[in-house]
């Protein structure tokens, strides 16, 4: 796996080997701190590294100052045209600032955000949408294609290269999951920036997150990726859950219970639906053990499916099995199946 360049973000290491951190945004009105940090400190609880927010003009900048100083986890200023919002971010005491450096206007105004980034210590990240390539490029590329997404990021790069600055992270989205996966390959290959990785307008929580784990899911499995976020149109909360099962899936992620569960087919005489989502849920509040823990919903193949679990259950008609490794150390009743899956959990 190709090492990138690492970014220092309020104390989160990004990039350079550093595991993948995880980010959201908040959707709350910026200038109302109180609500903003209401809602940073549930992601935290959620298991978010960084948190956005988006700083549309002074009050939301000068309201930053609070949200700063209250917030359990590094903020970043989400800018946008306003250079000045950029600087009283900064001012503020943001941890990164998120912004296009073609779009606040000329090279003075660049150096201007560049300089008080330099004084703070605080790393930029290039963000590139497929809504946000000038028109030059597109019209060269014949439209926002990876290669023309790719193109404008590097553009901004140099802006930021000629001001002396090298603390930048890149994200490249695009909402087709083929055109984001392409263009951060593409990425990949042409720069060592960290990449934060995620598909815009994904859409809402089921079909966001199926285009989110098929995109940043496939791009992780290649080895691509130093941070992420899953876009939802929904609770920003749900975007933590989401990211931090997708880094689970491709096995970035080892922290709490891996759970697996077999579908259920004719064999199957116990409740196994209703079961493994019991056996998920309480599971998910249990951090620090880094176990694999299958359910499984015949008795007879489940223990040997499953023996690379290191703990597990498996149903047979009312009555279950409870194994470990693929060993059978109890037999019992449905009914006592998860409370002593649960048990065992918590005894390994």
């Amino acid at each position: 796996m190709k090492i990138t360049k690492q970014i220092d973000v309020g104390g989160v290491k990004i990039g350079g080997g550093a595991p993948v951190a995880v980010q959201s945004m908040t959707n709350t009105d910026t200038r109302d701190a109180k609500a903003t940090l209401g809602q940073i400190g549930r992601l935290a609880d959620a298991g978010c590294h960084i948190v956005r927010c988006a700083v549309p003009d002074m009050e939301a900048a000068e309201a930053m100052r609070e949200i700063c100083k209250g917030s359990p986890i590094p903020v970043v200023a989400d800018i946008h045209f306003d250079y000045r919002l950029a600087l009283a971010s900064i001012e503020a005491g943001v941890h990164k600032i998120r912004l296009n450096p073609g779009n606040i206007g000329g090279a003075d105004r660049v150096h201007a955000v560049v300089q008080a980034a330099k004084e703070r210590g605080l790393p930029i990240r290039i963000g590139v949408n497929s809504g946000s390539v000038e028109k030059e490029l597109l019209e060269r590329f014949s439209g926002p294609t990876p290669e023309a997404m790719v193109e404008s990021a590097l553009h901004h790069v140099k802006l930021l290269n000629e001001c002396s600055f090298d603390d930048i992270c890149i994200s490249i989205k695009s909402s087709s999951v083929p055109s984001t996966m392409q263009a951060y390959l593409l990425a990949h290959e042409k720069t060592d920036y960290p990449l934060h990785l995620g598909v815009t307008e994904a859409g809402t929580e089921y079909m966001g997150t199926v285009k989110s784990a098929a995109g940043i899911g496939g791009l992780l499995a290649l080895g691509v990726g130093d941070t992420i976020r899953v876009s939802l149109t929904d609770d920003p909360v749900k975007e933590i859950y989401a990211a931090n099962a997708i880094l689970k899936a491709v096995g970035r992620n080892d922290d709490g219970i891996n759970v697996v569960s077999c579908p259920t087919c004719g064999r199957t005489r116990i409740d196994l639906i209703g079961i493994a989502k019991e056996v998920e849920q309480r599971c998910a509040a249990i951090h620090g053990k880094k176990l694999k823990v299958a359910v499984m919903g015949c008795a007879v193949n489940g223990p040997g499916e499953a023996r690379e679990a290191d703990l597990g259950i498996a149903g047979g008609d009312g009555v279950g099995l409870l194994f470990r490794h693929g060993q059978i150390i109890k037999k019992m009743p449905q009914e006592q199946l998860v409370d002593a899956l649960m048990e065992e959990i918590l005894k390994y």
